[in-house]
């Protein structure tokens, strides 16, 4: 079959490497649940315990099921393509080319920023061991080595790149059940001392926590990208959407509820998760849980640089980027420069912002594709009718409804992540006047 051959002949008959589709149905799901869990459910606990106490386990479902109308738009959208490109490819099939550079530029921004967040809540977490990782010069070898080593393992194949995704998912896994079943124990063995009230908070604590949790189950677009190299993208992207969606809702849920349940001064943990483990396990279960937590970052970050890099080879394979960022490698078969520069990107977020700045920025660009994303569903079905491998019942309701959402929450964005937006934004609109006027020439 033709997504089989790594090289195919050009009109004057030479050859030119391709991308090889080795991402078959299972690869996908972990890849996408790899791109959603990771910094969220092992920082985010404690900073939505003091928003909403013991309460903040009913919101993380009910963030849920908000994401459930979102995913569900982009499950009948990506159904539509098997290119590279994810939400910048829709955006530009159902809206043109100017709001597909658009979204394609807040796609690199949020996915940058979130494995940003994730570099550097590894730092926080490896401070468990090593108190200087935080300091200045380690944290900047730290950081360095852990996007550096990625990015040259993704240049040198997908294959290897898949691979590694596909063992941190399972490796990260480990830990979360770790503590969620110890934490069930406890909790049923009258063990738990919540020390918050269990509706201590107002509307604006709730959208707040509603902001953070479109990161928490955000990046599921992360593993919508590659699609160029997978083997039957149309009918495996759905269903690792929805398998996705159920595992991260019952993961963060039970996490949640063992923090609130059984972490004093939840609120004030920088590492809820290893505190939690330490108090029910021992030390020694603390410091399996903080090894588990690095490996999980770590996986988050390797399925970021494995995906995010084919949202530029795909702006520039479409002529919305310089030809030069879809070059693929001769030997590797990979959009290499694109991979370097994301990693490039990736690095000097994690070095300039925090963890919660990166986390807050990626929410807050997510919002903005999401509702463009589900847009582009009634759209879509207007310009090509009966396409689609999965059909959604009721999806104009659910469209409407999911860009509500979005707008909703873009009300809470604070001036620092607005001035990046909008810059981004003016960025976006140069580069298709750019290319609006290449055309012209």
């Amino acid at each position: 079959m033709w997504y089989k051959r790594a090289v195919t002949e050009t009109a004057q008959g030479t050859s030119r490497p391709q991308l090889v589709r080795a991402i078959g149905r299972w690869s996908l799901t972990a890849l996408t649940i790899n791109s959603v869990i990771g910094s969220g459910v092992f920082g985010l606990p404690s900073t939505l315990a003091g928003l909403l106490g013991r309460a903040s386990p009913l919101a993380v479902l009910f963030a849920g099921a908000c994401m459930a109308v979102i995913m569900a738009c982009f499950a009948e959208v990506a159904s539509y393509f098997s290119e590279a490109g994810g939400p910048y490819l829709y955006a530009r099939i159902a809206f043109g080319r100017l709001m597909g550079i658009q979204t394609g530029w807040m796609l690199w921004l949020a996915q940058a920023a979130a494995p940003a967040a994730n570099a550097n809540l590894f730092v926080i977490y490896l401070a468990e061991f090593w108190p200087q990782a935080r300091t200045p010069a380690p944290r900047l070898l730290v950081l360095t080595a852990l996007v550096g080593l990625l990015a040259v393992i993704n240049v040198r194949g997908v294959r290897a790149g898949t691979q590694v995704s596909n063992l941190f998912t399972a490796a990260k896994l480990l830990p979360l059940s770790v503590v969620i079943v110890a934490g069930i124990i406890a909790i049923i063995r009258g063990h738990a001392t919540p020390s918050l009230a269990p509706t201590a908070f107002h509307a604006n604590e709730l959208m707040k926590a509603m902001l953070l949790s479109v990161f928490a189950y955000g990046g599921f677009e992360t593993a919508l990208t590659p699609m160029g190299e997978a083997k039957n993208p149309r009918r495996d992207t759905v269903f690792a959407l929805f398998a996705t969606l159920v595992s991260c809702a019952l993961i963060y849920a039970l996490i949640q509820w063992v923090v609130v349940e059984l972490l004093p001064n939840a609120a004030r943990s920088d590492r809820p998760l290893a505190d939690v483990a330490r108090l029910i396990m021992g030390h020694h279960g603390g410091a399996l849980v903080t090894i588990g937590a690095l490996v999980s970052l770590y996986g988050y970050l390797s399925a970021k640089i494995l995906a995010t890099p084919r949202v530029t080879f795909a702006l520039a394979e479409s002529g919305d980027f310089p030809k030069a960022v879809a070059a693929v490698h001769s030997r590797f078969h990979t959009p290499h420069i694109s991979i370097l520069i994301f990693a490039a990107l990736v690095w000097v977020f994690s070095l300039g912002g925090s963890f919660s700045w990166n986390l807050t920025l990626s929410a807050v660009a997510r919002l903005f594709y999401y509702g463009v994303g589900c847009a582009a569903l009634p759209m879509l079905r207007q310009k090509r009718p009966g396409e689609a491998m999965f059909h959604l019942p009721g999806g104009r309701v659910f469209a409407v409804l999911s860009v509500t959402i979005c707008v909703v929450l873009l009300t809470r964005v604070d001036l620092t992540q607005s001035v990046i937006l909008i810059a981004t934004i003016g960025v976006a609109l140069l580069n298709w006047v750019w290319v609006a006027r290449g055309r012209a020439r």
